[in-house]
């Protein structure tokens, strides 16, 4: 059979799973090949030689099981980073915390950011790219995590940029001046019933606690704590009232929540009033 006549016929097995079956075929046929777009389609009409090897990476996305394990990429910030299993798969969400970081980052000259539950390493690496002269502490208590984040440092050749540490929250941090602190932490209530493909996910990149804010609430009265100028947080889109009132414990400098693609609360930042 020739590439376009397999593609056809293995994408029929993913439309219960996804909206973009053919799509994802695609991408599953050149992974496995090492190949680009342009490339299949020039082949499109020529002998496929690797059926079997694609059925069964068909077959397990049809169970749902994520894309982004299958191939071991995830794209983030216009870049393709490397992904793992048990560890959070990067969501388009996260790319505005990381456009609000980078403009007030760009304010300081030589900007120092730690960031909490780095995760593969996302919003450092590209922290790291996006700022000449930053540097970042990345922490996490999930070891696969940390040598995953580590490997997209090198992959973007901002390893010199970033150290990662293992830590539960600031437990192993130094007592140093950061500028910024700055997380996606695991932000789901307990009790929530995930969709079949994020079960899939470590629960531990996930739950945050019966309210879901348990860790974000710690991770603000750190940040206070140390005196960081700067919080920027990704959090629920049902936990800007409660979070709210939480914050304003802190007397803040100013506080700006915000929303993501679909118009949903996705975050907030705060400027505590420290010295800088």
């Amino acid at each position: 059979m020739t590439y376009e006549q397999i593609i056809k016929k293995y994408a029929s097995l993913l439309k219960e799973v996804t909206h973009i079956p053919v799509k994802e075929v695609e991408m599953l046929l050149l992974f496995l090949l090492d190949k680009n777009p342009i490339w299949l389609h020039l082949n499109y009409k020529n002998e496929c030689d690797c059926e079997d090897a694609l059925g069964k990476l068909v077959k397990k996305r049809a169970t749902d099981f994520p894309i982004e394990y299958l191939t071991n990429r995830a794209n983030f910030y216009g870049e393709s980073f490397e992904v793992r299993q048990n560890v959070l798969i990067p969501r388009p969400e996260t790319e505005i915390l990381v456009e609000k970081a980078e403009k007030i980052l760009k304010e300081f000259e030589n900007p120092k950011v730690l960031e909490i539950g780095v995760g593969s390493g996302i919003v450092s690496v590209m922290l790291a790219k996006l700022i000449p002269n930053i540097e970042i502490v990345g922490v996490d208590i999930n070891e696969d995590a940390l040598e995953l984040a580590t490997l997209n440092a090198k992959k973007f050749g901002v390893e010199d940029k970033i150290t990662f540490l293992k830590s539960d929250l600031f437990e192993n941090v130094a007592d140093e001046k950061f500028d910024m602190c700055i997380s996606n932490p695991p932000y789901i209530k307990n009790d929530f019933k995930l969709p079949k493909n994020v079960t899939f996910e470590p629960s531990n990149a996930l739950f945050g606690g019966d309210d879901g804010d348990e860790l974000l609430k710690k991770i603000i009265n750190g940040a206070a704590e140390n005196k960081i100028h700067y919080l920027y947080c990704e959090m629920g889109f049902d936990q800007k009232s409660r979070l709210e009132q939480y914050i304003k414990v802190y007397k803040p400098k100013s506080c700006e929540f915000y929303k993501d693609y679909e118009k949903l609360d996705r975050g907030f930042c705060i400027e505590f009033d420290v010295e800088r």
